[in-house]
């Protein structure tokens, strides 16, 4: 019976030369490659690669009326004032001196004005950025970007007596510490963890005051004028406790990314949280009709102290547990129960 299989001869390729297939073949594109500080992470680094999105192309017909317009309050204010300094010293020369002395103090405190909103303005922007670099660097595991952090945020606190303690402790470790997570819960844990009780003391103060003048209050238009006050004054207090010093302009870019925020995170939390809302308000409600619209603001203004909070916070919530409604309006519920 015969072999089907007969000796065959093969030419083996010099070392340097690559096979025939190999040279005809199309090389593959190389995938691109992402170098993380550890191996079992590689996974956590490719999910938390950010997806570009083409930004939404708007015209700017808006803005270029307001910059107009202001051009044109501008230029009439000026002639204004130009007229009117000619015509005092046409009537009488130091009349026209007192005119151009009360301008220059006029200039002048408008350009204290305009630095402290520019101030304002800067230091918001510094936290806003503190807050995205740290979430970065939570997100691709970069300990020199948590290392930078850390840093930043002890330099911004460095001139607060009652955090010298905490910035000396963060000092004497120094880089003994390589997690990221670690690291920059180190300086929320020192840094933040004071700031962080003043700021639900603030809100849960700021909560029971409302609660109290709308249940005693006679008339609607005085409730609606204290919310909105407290509201103001717990957006400014939460900020300055975090080393933000809004002015105006500071202030109606911190309301509005408060009112995103709470926005985004959807009005009452779901869950047992939202369960003891709804049994504290029916309590309150079953008592007194007052009673339960003041345990309804209060639960609103701590709704909005704690999104002003996430807001104003230079970090995120990275080993700390957000705080929720119970934890600074949980009196609220308590106080509406009826006693036997």
């Amino acid at each position: 019976m015969t072999n089907p299989q007969r000796p065959r001869a093969f030419r083996i390729p010099a070392a340097d030369q690559p096979p025939p297939e190999a040279a005809t073949a199309e090389a593959p594109p190389r995938p691109e490659v992402r170098l993380v500080d550890e191996p079992y992470e590689i996974v956590d680094a490719a999910d938390g690669v950010a997806v570009p999105v083409a930004p939404k192309r708007r015209a700017p017909w808006l803005s270029i009326l307001f910059s107009a317009l202001g051009g044109l309050v501008t230029i009439a204010v000026g002639l204004s004032l130009e007229r009117l300094i000619a015509d005092l010293f046409a009537t009488a020369p130091w009349l026209g001196g007192v005119a151009l002395a009360l301008l220059a103090v006029a200039v002048i405190a408008l350009t204290a004005i305009v630095a402290r909103e520019a101030l304002g303005v800067w230091r918001e922007r510094k936290i806003e950025a503190l807050r995205e670099r740290a979430l970065a660097a939570l997100t691709t595991r970069d300990h020199t970007a948590a290392q930078g952090v850390v840093q930043e945020l002890r330099g911004f606190y460095a001139d607060r007596p009652a955090l010298a303690g905490a910035i000396r402790r963060l000092d004497a470790v120094g880089d003994a510490i390589l997690d990221v997570d670690d690291r920059l819960a180190l300086a929320e844990g020192e840094l933040l963890s004071p700031l962080d009780r003043q700021a639900k003391a603030a809100i849960a103060q700021a909560a029971s005051q409302v609660s109290a003048v709308t249940a005693l209050s006679p008339r609607a238009i005085v409730d609606v004028a204290f919310v909105v006050f407290s509201a103001a004054r717990l957006l400014r207090r939460i900020a300055a406790i975090y080393g933000g010093r809004p002015g105006l302009l500071g202030f109606l870019r911190l309301a509005r990314a408060a009112f995103a925020h709470l926005t985004v995170t959807g009005g009452m939390a779901v869950g047992e949280g939202m369960l003891h809302q709804v049994l504290g308000l029916g309590l309150a409600a079953r008592v007194s009709a007052k009673l339960g619209e003041g345990v309804l603001n209060g639960l609103m203004t701590a709704r909005f102290g704690l999104a002003a909070l996430a807001v104003c916070r230079p970090l995120p919530f990275v080993r700390v547990s957000p705080p929720t409604v119970n934890d600074v309006a949980g009196q609220l519920f308590r106080s509406s129960e009826p006693k036997e």
